[in-house]
This record gives structure tokens, C-alpha cells and sequence, in this order.
């Protein structure tokens, strides 16, 4: 790709993966998700490696899928990986759409949260919708004290992002007034409700989230593994992978309808009204 929108660097037993679109304030376009896949493969096979660090260039982490920069490549096809459902490209409708974000959103999300190595979100600024995604797949978040988090999407008239992690990662009464308001919630709030593991001054970011990496690191690399997985493995026994299934159907019936009734699948919203809408 002409853009490298993720940089990777070893640090030592840490790799820091970190999305490189500080211009769009690390919207995620198809490239990014695929150099992302890339960057936890990385991570994955090296020996030397024991903890990622996921971050995002500039001042913010990331504020969702790409749905209008100049890079938006929604119509482009790459080499999937996560689906064996066929290329979106050359189908349309529900059929395009389902095919495209089985692979790109709920699959890839799936696979990085099974990657047998802990993985830490270092979170500034915007952590919005597609954004939440990429920080849920993490064992661990550490957010600078003026990182939000929200999931505007039901503006869209759509039932949160694809990977509906919500009623897991938060109480279920405060996941609805999250999503049913699209407000957003500061880092301190998330870590009152232990979702956040810490929060920090923005000039203290990364020093803490390396340190926490590098304590980690010190542990065996099969413990740690073993552990992951049993953690992961008691999130879905509590109904997480099924949950996910269903709200994903439940999304693109919403897709759907936007697309019958107004023609467009997203209800009209762009990337400038759902930034507006916050607060």
C-alpha cells in the first residue's frame, strides 16, 4: 500500500503495533485492518515477543471504521483471512455487506481476541465505535485521563458496533444507556466500572502502558497463553461468542432497512454528523 497505516516496532519482549492515520484520527479503512492482521501475525510468530501493545498515532486512538476519508476502500477486495465466506466484491446488498463485515469486522476482532499473547490498548483521545472493537479484543486497557469512549451507532438506527462485546464488558443497564444515548463516557468512568484497568496522565500514556507490559512479559509465555484462553473460554461459556452471533444478524437487519427505506444503509449519518451528535 502506497500508505502504511501501521507501523510496527519491537521494544524488547514488546511489540507495539500502532495505527498510523493520525490524519483521520485512525479511521479504519480495509488497508488497516489487513496491515493490523499482518502487524498480530508478527507478533504471534515471533519467539521473542511476549506482549503487543496496541496504539494510535496523533491525538487520538481511533474513531471507527472509515465511512469517509479519501482512503475509504470499502470496495476494494484482500486476501482474507478470517472468513470463508466469499469476496464481497461483485455481490451486492445484504449480500456484499454480510460477506464484507463477517471478515473485516466480527472476524478479524475474533481472531486478534484469541492471539496467545496478552495484548494491551494504550487509549487516547476518541475510542469510538470501531475503535471500542479494536480495544475490547485487548486483555488490558490503559487510557490517558482525556480518552473517551462511545458507540454512536444506534444514531444510524443500528444496535451497536459489530463486535458486541457490550453487555460483557459493562453492566448491562449502564451498556444501555451507553449505546441508547451514543454519549460519551470518560476513562474514569470506564475504569469505575472495570473496564478501563488504568488511567493516566496523556504524558504518563505510554511509559505506563509499557511498563505494564514489560511486568507482564517477565511471566511464562505458555502460562500466559494458557491463561488468555482460559479467561476467554469463561467469556463465552457466559454467552459472549452466541450473544455476538445474534446481534450481528440483528445489525444487518438494521443495514438492511436503512437501505429499503432511504436508501442508504448507514440512515444518512456520515462521519462528520455522528462526530457531531456526541457529547
Amino acid at each position: 500500500m502506497a500508505e502504511q497505516t501501521v507501523r510496527y516496532e519491537r521494544r524488547g519482549p514488546v511489540a507495539v503495533v500502532t495505527m498510523n492515520r493520525p490524519e483521520y484520527r485512525n479511521a479504519q479503512n480495509s488497508a488497516m485492518t489487513y496491515e493490523l492482521d499482518a502487524a498480530f501475525y508478527r507478533a504471534a510468530d515471533d519467539d521473542e515477543v511476549k506482549v503487543v501493545v496496541l496504539a494510535g498515532a496523533g491525538p487520538h486512538f481511533s474513531a471507527g471504521h472509515d465511512i469517509g476519508t479519501p482512503g475509504r476502500d470499502a470496495d476494494q477486495s484482500f486476501d482474507r483471512r478470517a472468513s470463508l465466506w466469499w469476496d464481497h466484491v461483485g455481490t451486492s446488498g445484504g449480500e456484499s455487506r454480510y460477506a464484507r463485515e463477517s471478515e473485516v469486522y466480527l472476524g478479524m476482532c475474533r481472531r486478534w481476541r484469541e492471539l496467545p499473547k496478552p495484548m494491551i490498548a494504550m487509549v487516547q483521545g476518541a475510542c469510538v465505535a470501531g475503535g471500542l472493537m479494536l480495544a475490547w479484543c485487548c486483555d488490558l486497557i490503559v487510557a490517558s485521563d482525556d480518552a473517551f469512549f462511545a458507540d454512536p451507532v444506534v444514531r444510524m438506527g443500528i444496535p451497536g458496533v459489530e463486535y458486541f462485546a457490550h453487555p460483557w464488558v459493562m453492566p448491562p443497564r449502564v451498556a444501555r444507556e451507553f449505546l441508547y444515548t451514543g454519549d460519551r463516557m470518560p476513562a474514569a468512568r470506564a475504569r469505575e466500572l472495570g473496564w478501563v484497568n488504568r488511567v493516566v496522565p496523556r504524558d504518563d500514556l505510554e511509559a505506563e502502558a509499557l511498563g505494564l507490559a514489560e511486568r507482564i512479559a517477565a511471566m511464562p509465555r505458555f502460562g500466559l497463553a494458557l491463561t488468555k484462553k482460559a479467561i476467554n473460554q469463561a467469556e463465552d461459556l457466559m454467552g459472549m461468542r452466541a450473544g455476538m452471533d445474534s446481534v450481528f444478524g440483528l445489525h444487518h437487519l438494521a443495514h438492511a432497512h436503512n437501505a429499503e427505506v432511504g436508501g442508504d444503509s448507514l440512515g444518512g449519518q456520515t462521519a462528520k454528523s455522528m462526530a457531531e451528535g456526541g457529547r
